[in-house]
C-alpha cells in the first residue's frame, strides 16, 4: 500500500456513494468523517463513519449544497482531504476553491478543469477546437439575436439543452420547426430553475443514439489512460438506469477509436483525477456530448471489468502521486452490468415513493456487488434523489452477465415502499437488450415495458441467447453451458 500524506477524509455527500467511499478509506487505512443532515440520521453512511458531523438547511438538499458549513465541519473533523462523491457540490468550481483555500486537499479535478468541462458550451468549443468531432450546433451566446435563425439553420431533428444542465433537466427534441420557440422558452425557463443559466445551444439530435462514455483518469504528472468504455442507453427521460461495460455496439476498432479520443480530450485538458467523457454515437459516427468532472454513479461496472479502484486511484491522484500504471497495463475482462433501484412507479409514469422499509434483502453470489445506502427500517422520503441502491453483476460474457443480472434484481426483496425493480427485471429480460439492439429512445417507444404489460416470450429469448453466445464467446461448444445455465428462467 503507498504511504499517504492524509489521515482523515470528509465526505461531502450521503447515501450509496458515501458507503462506497469509506469502504475504499478503510481499506486504505485511512478516517473517514461525514456531514448529514437529520433527514439521515441513522442511514449506513453515517454509521459507519468515523466521526459524523450534522449539518442542517432550509430543506435537506440546501444543507449538503452549503459550503461554508461543510468546510467548517472539515476544519472540526480534523480532515486533511474531502471528497465531493457525485452530485450536490462534486462539481462546482467555488466549491473546490474554497475546499483548496481552506487548507483541505479536494479529491477531485482542479477547478478550472470544473469550470473548463462543467459549462457544456465551454467544452463544446474547447473539443471542436482542439479537432475532435461534436454534432453540428449553434450556441446562444455567440449572437443571441440570431439564435433562433441559427438553430433553424442546423436542421430538425434538434437538441434544445441548457449550457449548464445535467440529468436531461431542461432538454428538449425538436422534429418540428415550428414548435422551435416554445421548446427555447421551455429549456430556459428549466436550465434557470434548475442551474441559475439560461443560457441554451441546440445541436442536431442523433435519432435512436447510442450513449456512450469512457472513464478517464489522469495526475498531476501529465500522464491521462482510459479505462475503457460503459454504454448507458438505457435511460427513462435521458437518465440513466442500466449501465453495463463494455458496449455491445463497437467493434474492435471503434472502441479504440472512441477510448483513445477520450483520452486526448483529457490530456489536451491538462485534466487530473477522474473523469468521464461521453459520446452519443449513431449511424457509424460519434460526436463529444459532454465530459463529468467526477467520479460517476456507473463508474461500478468500470471497476467489475477492470479490478481498478477508482476511489483509490482519486485519493492516490490528489495526494500528489503518479499514476501507477500505463494504458497497456489496463485490460478490460468479462462484462459487467449496473441496474439502478429506484424508490419510484414506472407504471405511473415514474413518480416517486416513499415509505417505511420493512424488510430488505439482497441478492448475493460471486460476481454479485451492491452498492447501498439503505437499511432495514428506515423511512424514504421525496427530500433526495429517488435511488437507493445498485445492482452490480459480472460475468465472463454479457449473456451471462444479463441472466445473473435478472436473477439477482428477481432474488432482491424490499417491502414497505415501491420500487422499479420489477421494471428493471422486465427490461433485462427484453429481446432487444439482449440483443444489444438499444438507444436511449428505446423506453420511451416502448412504453409497454414501464406498464408492466407482459416481455418478450421464452422462445424468443431462448433464440436470441443462442445467436448471442457465438460471437462472444466464439465457441459453439459453450451453446449447451448457455442453455444449462438459462434453465434457471424458466422457473
Amino acid at each position: 500500500m503507498r504511504e499517504l500524506p492524509f489521515h482523515t477524509i470528509l465526505i461531502a455527500n450521503r447515501g450509496e456513494i458515501a458507503v462506497r467511499i469509506i469502504k475504499t478509506l478503510r481499506r486504505l487505512g485511512l478516517r473517514s468523517a461525514i456531514v448529514y443532515h437529520e433527514a439521515d440520521a441513522g442511514t449506513p453512511a453515517v454509521s459507519m463513519a468515523d466521526t459524523a458531523i450534522a449539518i442542517s438547511g432550509r430543506t435537506p438538499i440546501a444543507a449538503y449544497l452549503d459550503i461554508a458549513q461543510i468546510i467548517a465541519a472539515a476544519h472540526k473533523a480534523s480532515a486533511d482531504a474531502l471528497h465531493p462523491g457525485y452530485g450536490f457540490l462534486s462539481e462546482n468550481a467555488e466549491f473546490a476553491r474554497a475546499v483548496i483555500k481552506a487548507g483541505i486537499a479536494f479529491i477531485g479535478p482542479a477547478p478550472e478543469s470544473i469550470e473548463l468541462m462543467g459549462d457544456k458550451i465551454r467544452a463544446r468549443n474547447f473539443v471542436q477546437r482542439n479537432g475532435f468531432p461534436v454534432a453540428p450546433s449553434a450556441i446562444e451566446e455567440d449572437d443571441p439575436a440570431t439564435f433562433t435563425f441559427r438553430a433553424r439553420a442546423v436542421g430538425v431533428p434538434l437538441l434544445v439543452k441548457p449550457s449548464a444542465g445535467g440529468g436531461g433537466k431542461g432538454m428538449r427534441v425538436v422534429r418540428d420547426l415550428a414548435t422551435l420557440e416554445d421548446a427555447i422558452a421551455q429549456a430556459r425557463s428549466e436550465g434557470q430553475r434548475y442551474f441559475g443559466d439560461g443560457r441554451l445551444y441546440v445541436e442536431r439530435y442523433v435519432e435512436n443514439p447510442r450513449h456512450i462514455e469512457v472513464q478517464v483518469l489522469g495526475d498531476s504528472f501529465g500522464n491521462v489512460v482510459h479505462l475503457f468504455e460503459r454504454e448507458c442507453s438505457v435511460q427513462r427521460r435521458f437518465q440513466k438506469i442500466i449501465e453495463e461495460s463494455p458496449s455491445p455496439a463497437l467493434s474492435p476498432e471503434l472502441r479504440k477509436r472512441v477510448c483513445e479520443t477520450a483520452a486526448s480530450i483529457a490530456r489536451a485538458a491538462k485534466y487530473r483525477n477522474a473523469g468521464t467523457v461521453e459520446f452519443i454515437y449513431g449511424g457509424g459516427e460519434f460526436y463529444f456530448l459532454e465530459m463529468n468532472t467526477r467520479l460517476q454513479v456507473e463508474h461500478t461496472v468500470t471497476e467489475m471489468i477492470t479490478g481498478i479502484d477508482l476511489v483509490a486511484q482519486q485519493i492516490y491522484v490528489a495526494a500528489g502521486r503518479e499514476l501507477g500504471f500505463s494504458q497497456s497495463d489496463i485490460v478490460s475482462r468479462g462484462h459487467a452490468i449496473e441496474a439502478r433501484l429506484y424508490a419510484e412507479a414506472p407504471e405511473r409514469g415514474y413518480v416517486p415513493t416513499t415509505g417505511k422499509v420493512l424488510v430488505l434483502e439482497y441478492p448475493d453470489g460471486d460476481g454479485v456487488r451492491i452498492d447501498s445506502g439503505i437499511l432495514q427500517g428506515q423511512q424514504i422520503t421525496t427530500a433526495f434523489d429517488p435511488m437507493l441502491a445498485k445492482i452490480i453483476v459480472h460475468s465472463p460474457t454479457r449473456i451471462e452477465a444479463a441472466l445473473k443480472s435478472h436473477r439477482a434484481m428477481r432474488e432482491l426483496v424490499l417491502l414497505g415502499c415501491e420500487t422499479n425493480a420489477s421494471f428493471l427485471t422486465r427490461i433485462l429480460r427484453e429481446e432487444a437488450f439482449l440483443s444489444g439492439h438499444i438507444h436511449t429512445g428505446y423506453l420511451e417507444e416502448n412504453p409497454h415495458i414501464a406498464s408492466g404489460e407482459p416481455a418478450s416470450d421464452l422462445s424468443a429469448f431462448l433464440a436470441t441467447a443462442a445467436l448471442l453466445t457465438r460471437p462472444v464467446r466464439e465457441s459453439a461448444d459453450a451453446v449447451p453451458e448457455l442453455h444449462a445455465a438459462m434453465g434457471s428462467w424458466r422457473n
